[in-house]
């Protein structure tokens, strides 16, 4: 029994070594393994959000530069972009790993993906590695998102991976918030600020895309908002606004039978021809063009 649950380890771990090789969307162990695969021992630079479970033993890290440890009963949080290398372990390590990307599942996550960043940029080389208390809820998580497993055609198998992605990912932003912003994180108000403008965008993008509504809501000056924004996840408050319009408008041309025109004044858009203008603009092809891609 014991060789046999040895065998499973050695196969998930040669499973996700391929993964992490050809970047893959979504690279998990699907389960715990007793290492790195050779990429991440090699370093490389992280292609998603990245979390190392430690159940067992311990290991050496460096990130971004900065050399780290983590051991038993800890997470370590690897952030899009980061350089990450697994530098040594103990005997016995036991390990979850999962790397995802955030924007071929852009149409689920949302825009409070952006709240999932927020730790990369706030002391990275102290929160990296923490004791979460979800450790065991993390790995289930990492358990169940297993790519390989299921056809690649499998529609029902592909959507029920979303939504786990989903709901790791809100699992990820409700940790992020206690550690950052109920400890008391320097930083916290500017944090806050920025959560609260995602749920802004969240509820009013359909109709609001001016930074002066937001700034207004925030009681803040539109100029301060859009640096603040762009300090903590990369875009203006604006570019914030647009994206949301375009995975919901890529939404509503994948999954409905609405025409062109009916989505522009969902949106509000003078005219099929401004919405068309704007979606072109944002992703580089026509919505006719993207509807008929496949």
């Amino acid at each position: 029994m014991e060789e046999s649950l040895d065998s499973m380890a050695a196969d998930r771990l040669a499973m996700l070594q391929e993964q992490v090789a050809c970047m893959a969307d979504v690279c998990s162990s699907g389960g715990i393994v007793a290492g790195f695969p050779e990429r991440m021992r090699e370093g490389f630079v992280c292609f998603g959000i990245g979390l190392v479970v430690c159940h067992a033993g311990g290991f050496g890290f460096t990130l971004s530069g900065r050399e780290h440890t983590a051991r038993a009963g800890q997470t370590v949080f690897i952030p899009d972009g980061a350089y990450f290398k697994a530098d040594g372990q103990s005997p016995g390590l036991a390990v979850s790993i999962i790397i995802y990307k955030t924007e071929p599942i852009r149409y689920v996550l949302g825009t409070m993906v952006q709240s999932v960043r927020l730790y990369s940029v706030m002391s990275p080389e102290r929160h990296c590695v923490w004791t979460t208390g979800d450790e065991d809820g993390l790995a289930r998580y990492v358990a169940l998102i297993a790519p390989g497993l299921q056809p690649p055609d499998d529609f029902f198998a592909a959507n029920e991976r979303k939504l786990l992605l989903l709901s790791l990912t809100y699992r990820l932003c409700t940790l992020f918030k206690r550690k950052f912003i109920d400890g008391g994180s320097p930083g916290t108000r500017r944090t806050e600020t920025f959560l609260k403008l995602i749920r802004l965008i969240d509820r009013h993008y359909m109709d609001e895309r001016g930074v002066a509504f937001y700034a207004d809501k925030l009681f803040l000056s539109p100029k301060y908002l859009s640096e603040l924004s762009k300090s903590v996840c990369g875009y203006t408050v604006q570019e914030l606004v647009f994206k949301a319009i375009t995975r919901r408008a890529m939404a509503l041309l994948d999954s409905t039978n609405k025409t062109v025109a009916e989505i522009s004044d969902d949106f509000n858009f003078p005219n099929p021809s401004s919405f068309g203008t704007f979606f072109r603009k944002q992703t580089g092809m026509s919505p006719q063009r993207y509807r008929d891609r496949a």
